[in-house]
C-alpha cells in the first residue's frame, strides 16, 4: 500500500516529520501548509525537495502550481473546487486531487489526475466520516488510483487495503496526535 504524509506544521516540526517519514519510505509528501504566504511556503517546499532529492519520495504542493513550479517540487495535489487537473497537467510531473463525493472522483478522473485521495474515511477532528462503504463505491468508480485519508490509522489500515484503496494519506498517521 502507498503511503502519502500530508504536512501540518502545528502538529509538528515539518522538516523532522518529513525525514522521518523518508526514512520510512513514504511514496510522497504533499506539503499542506495553506496559511503560509507564498515565500514561506516555498522555502519550507524547497527544504523538504532537497530533504526527499535522491529517494524514491516525490513531493507535492497543496493548492499553490506556483510554489510547485519554483521549488522544483514533482507535482500538485488540487482542491476538488481549484484548478482542473487538466489545467496543469504538462506543468508538473505528477497532480493528485482531494474528493470527498463519487461525483468529485468521477470529475478528478476525467480531469486526468494520476491519483485521488477520498475521505475522510474515518472519523477525524472537525469532519465526518463517509466511510469505508463509500471509500470502496469510489475506488470501483474509476481506474485511476484512489488514497483513503482522514482517521486513518495502523489499526484501520487493513480496512482500507480490503476497499481497495491503492494507498493512505495523512497527517496524524505520520506526525502522531501531538
Amino acid at each position: 500500500m502507498r503511503r502519502c504524509y500530508v504536512t501540518d506544521r502545528t502538529r509538528g516540526d515539518v522538516i523532522a516529520c518529513a525525514r522521518r517519514a523518508l526514512a520510512d519510505g513514504v511514496d510522497m509528501v504533499q506539503v499542506r501548509e495553506k496559511d503560509l504566504d507564498a515565500r514561506r511556503l516555498l522555502e519550507l517546499v524547497r527544504q523538504v525537495v532537497r530533504l526527499a532529492r535522491g529517494s524514491p519520495t516525490q513531493v507535492l504542493v497543496n493548492d499553490r502550481l506556483d510554489v510547485a513550479l519554483a521549488a522544483g517540487a514533482d507535482g500538485v495535489h488540487l482542491p476538488a473546487d481549484g484548478l482542473p487537473a487538466a489545467a496543469v497537467r504538462g506543468m508538473v510531473g505528477r497532480v493528485g486531487v482531494s474528493t470527498h463525493t463519487l461525483d468529485e472522483v468521477r470529475r478528478a478522473e476525467a480531469g486526468g489526475a494520476d491519483f485521488i485521495v477520498f475521505g475522510p474515511v474515518f472519523d477525524t477532528p472537525g469532519k465526518t466520516a463517509v466511510g469505508v462503504d463509500r471509500l470502496r463505491e469510489a475506488v470501483r468508480a474509476v481506474r485511476t488510483p484512489v488514497y483513503a485519508i482522514g482517521g486513518v490509522t495502523m489499526e484501520n489500515a487493513a480496512r482500507v487495503a480490503d476497499a481497495g484503496a491503492a494507498g493512505i494519506a495523512g497527517i496524524r498517521l505520520f506526525q502522531g496526535a501531538g
